[in-house]
């Protein structure tokens, strides 16, 4: 299979997969009408298709975002990339001298849930390829999968943890045919999603990979499609267990105060939005889509010790093995 035949292969997934998991969205979602945005970067080098519901009777924001975009390389993506490659990388052939006549392509989908109900978590999720080509030849220097999917509840119910973890390792040993880079994944999951200013984790983690690469680009696909779907099918199980769940003002309070801390390590720490960011005549819209609608800071405040809320405080201050 040549190079554009494997762009053409994961575009398929991606546009499937967010149509998939939008759809699946509207199973609880019965107010809000979806909003659709299809877009096309001014420069001709990029499109997407940007899918978000907001104020809605079951979710307060989710937004599920296809996005395709070439920009030149630059000093500081090269950078980034180069920081987390292997030894041995073909990123090494890169003329220093003569950035400008490289090409970045990165093909993905992502994605950011936020419910209403408070026993209800958020889930995030991203699958994408990354390419490095000579502008004038299409000469593909080096390519690689990156993504991954993480929980982040705002109540901690230990089955839902174990729940999730057990169906993405159970997708990657089905691939992989052992538990090796799950257990890679999972902790480079729990070191990546770390508000390092708090020295809190984001969430209960899943697994993450920014870079890898298996033996072929087929094993590869089959590798995103694995994780991708163990999050789509194992996420919509949770909502249906806890999507009945009542709650109070103090719930909905500290819901808020946990996506103040989500929204911290977006704004902050988040390599996807820098990297987005960074990116020339950027589609702001799309890269913030994953920021809650409603986030709150209060001044040193602390969960009274005993409670829910203390108990998934001391998880996300130290990783657990969940399965």
């Amino acid at each position: 299979m040549d190079l554009n035949q494997n762009e053409d292969v994961f575009s398929a997934f991606v546009d499937e997969y967010q149509k998939n998991f939008f759809d699946m969205l509207f199973r609880f979602e019965s107010k809000a009408e979806p909003i659709k945005e299809a877009w096309t970067r001014e420069d001709g080098r990029g499109h997407g298709l940007t899918c978000v519901i907001q104020d809605g009777n079951f979710f307060e924001k989710a937004g599920v975002n296809v996005s395709r975009i070439t920009i030149p390389l630059s000093q500081g993506i090269y950078q980034q990339m180069k920081g987390r490659r292997v030894p041995g990388s073909n990123l090494d052939q890169i003329d220093m001298n003569n950035l400008a006549q490289y090409d970045t392509y990165a093909n993905g989908v992502s994605l950011v849930i936020h419910p209403i109900n408070p026993f209800c978590p958020t889930v995030h999720a991203n699958f994408r390829t990354i390419r490095i080509k000579e502008r004038e030849t299409g000469k593909l220097i080096d390519s690689w999968f990156g993504g991954g999917s993480d929980l982040t509840p705002i109540y901690l119910f230990d089955e839902d943890a174990k729940f999730y973890h057990q169906n993405i390792k159970d997708a990657i040993v089905e691939v992989t045919g052992d538990d090796k880079l799950y257990r890679q994944y999972k902790k480079e999951c729990d070191e990546y999603f770390v508000n390092h200013h708090r020295k809190e984790a984001r969430g209960i983690g899943g697994v993450f990979y920014d870079d890898f690469n298996l033996e072929s680009f087929e094993k590869g696909l089959q590798f995103q499609k694995g994780v991708a779907y163990a999050n789509l099918n194992s996420y919509e199980a949770i909502l249906k267990r806890r999507k009945d769940t009542p709650y109070n003002d103090e719930n909905v309070r500290w819901r808020s105060f946990r996506r103040g801390r989500y929204a911290e390590f977006n704004l902050i720490h988040d390599r996807g939005t820098k990297f987005g960011l960074m990116t020339p005549d950027a589609r702001i819209e799309s890269i913030l889509m994953s920021l809650p609608l409603t986030a709150r800071w209060e001044y040193n405040y602390h969960p009274k010790e005993g409670t829910e809320e203390a108990r998934i405080v001391g998880v996300l201050l130290k990783p657990v093995e969940w399965v």
